[in-house]
This record gives structure tokens, sequence and C-alpha cells, in this order.
């Protein structure tokens, strides 16, 4: 009893000191720390990761608007009506000549076209100025200007410094006069509506203000802060919103863009290390187990040697050396007429000259060769021994 009890006073003196520790504990994890809130901006995702415009979409569809988005402009699948806009964010060259006069036509009758010029890529010839321009721009007169792409300046009360149209090329036109202009005639414009009939075509240097926030850096450390640049600006709104008031809430808004796929191997290799990092150290282990040890090379050692052939070959080289040649002629000719009875039985039932003519006119070999062929060498001429057993298999292929 009274060990029991002693243990049971122990084991309540240790629950009690577990029970303080634990209390301190939490009393101090309370005061040292505090729940906070932090927002974590993750890379876009789904349309968002392939259609630039998809922000523009989104917030039109907002406020209204009907749009109709989608990768090809496929004029016979998605007519456009009088009182629509449509945003060409493609490389207006891959436009043909017969698309460019269809929309030109459009514009007449009321449409808004907005197009841009070719994307600046210094050293690429086949975007400059001496590259083949595109037809849009050809049937509006307009050129690009042979000068190095530069920032303009743009302010919108209430908003920081910024700068816009920093990367298409600047351009200009021959015999027309824009109703509205960014930029002059001497250093090219970055912006300009053309009245064309009934519509307005408006052409830009470049459309990065209408596309959803740029891109983010691989492992940017600054994913706790909104990321910068597309509609998140706004004097990109501002200027979204001038851009495309000619025919705003009257029609559809078309919305055409390039698909932009992420690289496979590049997804693979930013994304999805953690899978051939190891199978590639794995294929390495494999690899160095799998290889020769280094070293000088040791020759194999010499295996058992069981060829017939050779074993035959040694029977007749020992039969020859000791003067039984003869026995091996032998052989050979009882070997060809055994196969002269297979194939010429009439033949080889003959004898004499009779039998050699026979196997002359067969073979085709002539009658002294066949007689000296038949007939025994001596045992000590060998050059007869080898020229009668070649003649004898020859025949006997012959048959």
């Amino acid at each position: 009893m009274t060990s029991a009890r002693r243990n049971g006073r122990v084991a309540g003196a240790t629950l009690v000191v577990v029970l303080l520790l634990a209390t301190l504990v939490g009393l101090w994890f309370r005061h040292t720390f505090h729940r906070v809130e932090k927002t974590v901006y993750l890379p876009p995702t789904g349309e968002a990761a392939y259609n630039p415009l998809y922000a523009l979409a989104k917030t039109l569809e907002a406020d209204g608007v009907k749009v109709d988005v989608r990768q090809r402009l496929l004029l016979d699948d998605h007519p456009m009506a009088s009182r629509d806009t449509l945003l060409l964010f493609n490389d207006p060259r891959v436009l043909s000549p017969s698309d460019a006069e269809r929309l030109l036509a459009w514009v007449e009758e009321g449409g808004h076209l907005l197009i841009r010029t070719p994307t600046y890529s210094p050293g690429d010839a086949t975007t400059g100025p001496d590259a083949p321009q595109a037809a849009m721009l050809d049937q509006l007169s307009a050129w690009l200007v042979d000068e190095t792409p530069s920032c303009e300046d743009f302010q919108v009360e209430g908003e920081g410094h910024h700068v816009e149209f920093c990367r298409g090329w600047r351009f200009a036109f021959d015999d027309t006069v824009p109703e509205l202009a960014w930029g002059d005639l001497k250093n090219g414009y970055v912006y300009a509506r053309v009245a064309a009939g009934k519509g307005h075509v408006d052409v830009l240097a470049d459309f990065d203000f209408l596309t959803n926030t740029a891109e983010r850096g691989f492992m940017q450390e600054a994913l706790d802060t909104p990321p910068d640049g597309g509609l998140r600006d706004g004097p990109h709104r501002a200027l979204a919103r001038q851009v495309l008031a000619p025919n705003y809430r009257q029609g559809t808004m078309h919305l055409v863009y390039a698909a932009e796929m992420p690289s496979l191997w590049r997804t693979l290799y930013l994304q999805g290390w953690m899978v051939w990092a190891p199978l590639l150290l794995a294929l390495a282990a494999w690899l160095w187990m799998r290889m020769q040890r280094f070293g000088p090379p040791i020759p194999s050692p010499a295996g058992e040697r069981r060829s017939l052939l050779e074993h035959v070959r040694a029977s007749g080289e020992h039969l020859y050396r000791y003067g039984r040649g003869v026995m091996l002629y032998s052989a050979v000719r009882q070997a060809f007429l055994a196969r002269l009875r297979r194939r010429d039985p009439v033949a080889a039932a003959l004898a004499g000259e009779a039998q050699v003519a026979a196997i002359a006119e067969r073979t085709g070999q002539p009658a002294d060769r066949i007689r000296t062929a038949l007939n025994v060498p001596a045992s000590h001429d060998r050059q007869a021994f080898r020229d009668r057993i070649a003649l004898l298999i020859q025949l006997r292929n012959r048959l």
C-alpha cells in the first residue's frame, strides 16, 4: 500500500509539472507571436496564362460591353456589325490582302479597327522598315519610320510619371492626315486615328497597356506586392478607355489575340525540377555502377574452343601429315558419286569413258578434267591432291 501510494503521488506531481509547463509555453507563444494576414499574388493560370487580353475582356464584360474573344480572325464564322469594334492584337503582317480589304470595307460602314505595328526586335531584319510591310498598313498608306523606338511620356492627373509605347515601331502616313495623333511626322507617330468612311482605324505602336499584368520573373521575391503593368495601372485604364471610345457600348467588342502558350521545356525546367533532378541523379548513379573500372585493359580469358569445323580441319591436317591423303581424296570422291547417284542415276550407273562423257555433258566441264578428277592422285603429289579435291567439290556443286 505504501509503494502504491508513493507511485500515485509521483504520477500526480509529474502531471502537475507537465500542465504547468504547457501553460507557460502557451502564454509565451501568445505573448510573442501575433496572427497576421499576408496576400501572395500567384502567377496567372488557366486562360489568363495564354490570353494577353483576358483582363481587358473581363473588364469590358463587367462594364456591360458585349465581348467576343478568340485567337484568330475568322471573319466568316464571326460576322461583324457596322458599329462593332475589332482589336487585332496579332502582328498585322498575318493579315492577307483579301482580309485587309474586307476589314476596310467593314470600317467604311461604321466599324472601328485597332491594329499595331510589329514589335521592335534589335538585329531582326524581318520586322524593320526595310522588311515587307503588312497589307493593312499598305492599304492605309502607312510606313515604318527608320528610327529606334523610344518611350513617350504620358501623364494622367493624380497619377505618377508614366511612359508608353516603348517596344513598337513608329510610323508615318503618305497623303493622309489623322484625326488624332500622338507624335509628329518627322519622328513618327506612336498613335494615330484615321477616318475611313463612317468608321475609324486606330494604328498604335504597341498594345502593352491593354494586356494583363506584367509577367513576374521566376522565384521573384516580392510576391506580397501586386504585379505592375497592364490594366492595373491607372494611366493604362485611362488610355484604353480613350482608344476604345468611338463605338464603345454601341456594338460587340471583338478581341483577337495570338495564343502565347509557355514553352513546354521551360515549364518542365522551372516547375518540374522536383521530378527530373532526382531522376537525373538516379541515372548518373546507375551509369556509375554499370561502367567499367578505370585502369589498364585486361584481356579476356580464353574460352573453351568446341568448333566442329576446327576439329574436322585438324583431323584432315593430321591424316595428310601422316600420308593418309588418299583417304581424304576417297571421302571427297565418294561424296561426289553419292550426289551423282541421287541427281543422275543413269550417269552414276555408267563406267569408264561413258561415265566421264555423261558427267561432262551434265556439268559443262571438259572431259579431260573430269577424267583426271576421278583418278586417285599419287600420295606424294600435293598439287595434284589439292587440284583434284577442289575439282571434285566444284563438280559436286554443279550437279
